[in-house]
C-alpha cells in the first residue's frame, strides 16, 4: 500500500488526494503541517530533501517527490493518463503551465493569504503581481475551456486535476471568478466526475500529524 505525506490544506498535495480517491486506490495518509516545521525535520528530509509535500511512498524506503509526476504514476496506465503521443505531450503542456503560471500565482496567494497568519500584510508587495498573473492564467484556461470541456483528450485527465487543485480556491483568496465562465462550468464538471472527493476529505487509512 502506498504512503502519502500530504497537508490537508495544500493544493498540490490534493492533487494527489484527489487522483487517489478516483482511482480507487487505497493508501496510508500521514498528515504533514509544514507550518510547524514537520517538513523540515531530519526524519523528513531524509525522504525528501526538498521538504516538500505531497510525497508518496511508492515501495519501502522508494520516494516519489513533486505532485504533477505523482499524479503520472499513480496515473499511468488508466484513462486519467493519455497513452497516446500528442495526448501525453498535451497533459504535460497543461501541467507545466499549472506550475509555471498558475500555481505561482494562485497558489502563492492561496498559501500566504488563507494559511498563514499575517500573511497579506508579510505579502502585501507581492498581491498586484500575484492578482495580476494569476488572472492572466485564468484568461488562458477560460479561452481552452470555451471551445473544450476538458483540457486534454476529450475527457476529464490528470492535467484537469493538476489544474483545478488551486483554481477551485481561488475565490478564498481574492480571485474573482465571474469574469471566467468557462472556468466556473468546468469547475462543475470537475465536481461531477465519479468517485470525487473535496480538499476537505480525510480517508479512513490517516494518521496524525508526526
Amino acid at each position: 500500500m502506498f504512503t502519502l505525506y500530504s497537508m490537508q490544506r495544500s493544493g498540490n498535495s490534493y492533487k494527489t488526494r484527489l487522483a487517489l480517491a478516483q482511482l480507487r486506490i487505497p493508501y496510508r495518509l500521514i498528515e504533514i503541517d509544514i507550518l510547524k516545521g514537520d517538513s523540515h525535520t531530519p526524519e523528513f528530509l531524509a525522504k525528501n530533501p526538498n521538504g516538500q509535500v505531497p510525497l508518496l511512498e511508492v515501495a519501502p524506503g522508494r520516494y516519489l517527490a513533486e505532485s504533477n509526476a505523482i499524479l503520472w504514476y499513480i496515473a499511468g496506465g488508466t484513462p486519467l493518463a493519455p497513452e497516446d503521443r500528442i495526448g501525453r505531450a498535451e497533459s504535460l503542456q497543461w501541467m507545466f503551465f499549472e506550475q509555471h503560471s498558475l500555481e505561482p500565482n494562485l497558489g502563492a496567494a492561496y498559501f500566504w493569504l488563507t494559511l498563514v497568519k499575517g500573511g497579506r500584510e508579510l505579502q502585501q508587495h507581492a498581491l498586484e503581481d500575484w492578482m495580476e498573473e494569476g488572472n492572466r492564467a485564468l484568461g488562458v484556461m477560460d479561452k481552452h475551456l470555451a471551445l473544450y470541456d476538458f483540457f486534454v483528450a476529450g475527457h476529464y485527465t490528470i492535467a484537469d486535476i493538476a489544474l483545478y487543485a488551486y483554481t477551485h480556491v481561488a475565490p478564498q483568496c481574492g480571485y474573482d471568478l465571474a469574469p471566467f465562465p468557462a472556468i466556473r462550468a468546468w469547475l462543475d464538471r470537475v465536481v461531477n466526475q465519479p468517485d470525487y472527493v473535496p480538499m476537505e476529505f480525510r480517508p479512513a487509512a490517516a494518521v496524525p500529524t508526526v
